[in-house]
């Protein structure tokens, strides 16, 4: 039995609070059992030097990941001036998943900005904050098509991410910390809602894994994955109905 007294292939409990922010174009506080990260997405009407004569012209998407000094037992450093290494390796993550689901031929000459700040860290840090950072970026997509900025929905897929690992040959779902730590295999899945998959991110740490193992994750991952797709929509659903 896991220490949290889950199912081998159950997720913890998730929860979506959308639009927690009044400033930014969209926002959500995602709540992964203990780990709770506070998504937002801004926007500027310009363009990276890149892309400023592109044709034809299209916008750009980027992420931004930090860990709050508190959101873990032994205070974690600010990261100034530079980030760590580990931190731009998330948020380049954060940001190729987004741009796997928004066309941004239909965002011409503006930058989306999503930040993804750890409030609390028990684990799964980054798929949530794929998870909280894809409604905070419908929320923003939405309110430029409704505003005329934009003339088209440019958002063709839900994006969303989970953890799977592998503990003396058993697949465990969404990993905390603790679980993390001791783990064999430790695999974080990005997924489109209509099965296609945009990174998996693998790393044995004690022995080698196989195809069928492999295989095996991700079949897991995409069961969990659909309900992270429901909680977004739900979360969507609320501030809509509000």
């Amino acid at each position: 039995m896991r220490s949290s007294d889950r199912k081998n292939t159950d997720m913890r409990a998730i929860k979506i609070t959308a639009d927690i922010n009044k400033f930014a174009m969209g926002s959500a506080l995602i709540e992964l059992g203990d780990t709770k990260v506070h998504c937002t997405a801004s926007v500027a009407f310009t363009v990276p030097r890149f892309l400023r004569h592109s044709n034809p012209a299209q916008g750009w998407l980027t992420a931004e990941y930090a860990m709050l000094p508190s959101a873990t037992p032994t205070r974690t450093k600010r990261e100034r001036p530079q980030v760590g290494g580990r931190s731009q390796e998330i948020q380049r993550l954060i940001g190729r998943s987004l741009r796997g689901v928004i066309d941004l031929h239909k965002c011409p000459d503006l930058t989306i900005t999503v930040d993804c700040d750890v409030i609390q860290a028990d684990g799964g840090t980054r798929t949530a904050a794929i998870n909280g950072a894809y409604v905070a970026l419908r929320m923003a997509t939405d309110k430029l098509y409704r505003s005329g900025r934009i003339d088209s929905d440019p958002i063709h897929h839900k994006v969303a991410a989970i953890s799977v690992g592998i503990k003396d040959g058993e697949y465990l779902c969404d990993l905390d910390y603790e679980e993390d730590s001791n783990i064999d295999l430790d695999m974080n899945v990005v997924m489109t809602d209509d099965g296609g998959i945009l990174e998996v991110q693998g790393t044995a740490e004690n022995r080698s894994f196989n195809k069928e193992q492999l295989a095996g994750i991700i079949d897991i991952a995409a069961a969990s994955i659909r309900n992270i797709y429901q909680c977004q929509e739900q979360a969507l659903a609320n501030l809509r109905n509000d």
